[in-house]
């Protein structure tokens, strides 16, 4: 690397945070030195919360909401929920509710604090919760099966078969109709229980909020959006509804201040980002590979990933990125195999036969693993994982000439979402002429990262629900020839 090894920028922000923390629990102690003097024992939510050492989280397992991931637990309601109760100053428990119509009734039989599942916040559901400031709009968007007509109205959803999931203000949103639509209600479904239902033909339309289709199109190709339903929507954390606002005005202050703005940006980044040019009919490619091409691979992307410590499905969406897993695939610069290695890179890593899948898939996982262990330590994951993916395509040394330029330019060069935005500065000459290893595509590293992580979470989804994508096969070997001999990469 050029001069100075770039260093972490959010030290300051975990600062303040503790100090914030530190400071609520010495205002803390001395409402309970006080309360034990004047034998007053009545206490506000947020005191309770801290007395009893955890804030409690009600929600819905959802791709927004709250899912374990290959890493554990994440979703961006889950994410957003931890930085809050890290403000406040205790660990976060999660309690998941079957379903989106059971949260209210469970937030107001006290089983949790506030609820964190996608909620809208609407003049109804306003008489019995409190909620928070809105931290993102949404629009309920109609949503309909490929290669069916499309509707263009409410009035057109009265001619097929409309399904719902309870507890959601939809039902409202067609009551403004002149004709008469009885949708089906499904209490125990799930969004994606739907979405599987539309995609098999046994219902014709669904609505669901902009965000959740967005992040669902990626396991779903045959779903389309048919027309957006309403204004946009504020979504709002909530709280039960009572004289004790303070658990409400807590997050207020944490929404306001502006490290949590920046948060917002950076989760939204992390869970949207790379998939918002993602186009939904590269899904059916992929689905057909997973049964084609998949199975014969499957025991040599595991066996890498067990003696590297990976994941397999990390690997074997690396492997798709490459070379769409045709072993004799080869690109106009020369590199070949399942894993789309150089002949530099092979020798180094004694590969003698780039073709040989498991020979290239090995090598590939050694690889890998090499740029994730020359990431800095201090770097932790996901940020290390999508830079050393990102090293992976573009070469280390490149990799690091952007976080110098990321640093040069007031970013933090150990976080993803920045470094993300100056590699295609990589391309510019005022920049690339200051650096160690000069021009790169630097655009390519980013649409790599960006595919990989999409490729991973569709396998990972597949694989949760024990898909038959992932157990089936039309074939008994990858092809050795066919469409894809020069991929993207």
């Amino acid at each position: 690397m050029t001069g100075t090894e770039p260093q972490s920028g959010g030290w300051r922000a975990g600062l303040a945070l503790r100090l914030r923390a530190l400071l609520r629990w010495l205002v803390l102690a001395a409402v309970i030195a006080m309360i034990a003097i004047s034998g007053d024992d009545r206490l506000t939510q947020v005191e309770r919360i801290e007395a009893r050492g955890s804030l409690v989280m009600l929600t819905v397992n959802g791709a927004s909401t709250y899912y374990l991931g290959p890493e554990g637990e994440t979703g961006y309601e889950y994410r957003l929920a931890q930085r809050f109760a890290r403000y406040l100053g205790v660990p976060l428990q999660v309690v998941t509710v079957d379903s989106v119509g059971n949260l209210i009734p469970e937030l107001l039989a006290g089983n949790g604090d506030f609820v964190a599942a996608n909620l809208t916040r609407t003049p109804n559901r306003q008489r019995e919760l409190r909620f928070g400031p809105a931290y993102e709009f949404v629009v309920p968007t109609v949503v309909y099966r490929r290669g069916s007509p499309r509707p263009r109205s409410i009035e057109d959803l009265a001619d097929g078969r409309l399904g719902l999931i309870d507890g959601t203000v939809y039902e409202s949103l067609l009551a403004d109709s002149e004709v008469r639509i009885e949708p089906d209600i499904r209490p125990e479904a799930s969004i994606e229980d739907l979405f599987e239902a539309i995609t098999n033909e046994e219902i014709d339309y669904t609505i669901i909020d902009s965000n959740i289709l967005e992040l669902n199109r990626r396991f779903f190709p045959a779903i389309r959006p048919a027309f957006e339903l309403g204004e946009p929507q504020p979504l709002a954390w909530a709280t039960r509804r009572s004289n004790d606002d303070s658990l409400v005005q807590l997050m207020r202050e944490f929404f306001l201040v502006a490290g949590e703005r920046e948060v917002l940006a950076e989760l939204r980044q992390q869970y949207y980002g790379h998939i918002d040019n993602y186009e939904p009919v590269g899904t059916f490619t992929f689905m057909r590979q997973i049964r084609e091409r998949l199975p014969a691979l499957r025991a040599y992307f595991e066996q890498a990933a067990e003696r590297y410590d990976l994941d397999w499905r990390l690997l074997a969406a690396v492997g798709y990125q490459e070379s769409h897993w045709n072993p004799a695939a080869v690109s106009h610069t020369g590199v070949r195999g399942i894993m789309m290695l150089t002949r530099r890179t092979a020798g180094q890593l004694g590969i003698e036969n780039r073709i040989d899948p498991q020979q290239s898939i090995m090598g590939g996982a050694r690889y890998l693993k090499s740029m994730i262990e020359r990431i800095p330590e201090r770097i932790e994951n996901p940020d290390r994982l999508w830079l050393a993916l990102a090293a992976y395509n573009i070469g280390y040394g490149h990799l690091e000439d952007a976080r110098v330029i990321t640093q040069r330019r007031g970013g933090d060069p150990d976080r993803w979402v920045d470094v993300r935005e100056n590699l295609p500065l990589l391309t510019q000459e005022r920049w690339y002429s200051q650096t160690r290893f000069g021009y790169a595509r630097g655009y390519e590293p980013v649409q790599y990262v960006e595919n990989v992580r999409t490729f991973f979470e569709i396998l990972t989804w597949l694989e949760g629900r024990e898909h038959p994508a992932l157990v089936s096969s039309d074939s008994d070997s990858p092809d050795s020839e066919g469409e894809d001999t020069e991929p993207d990469n």
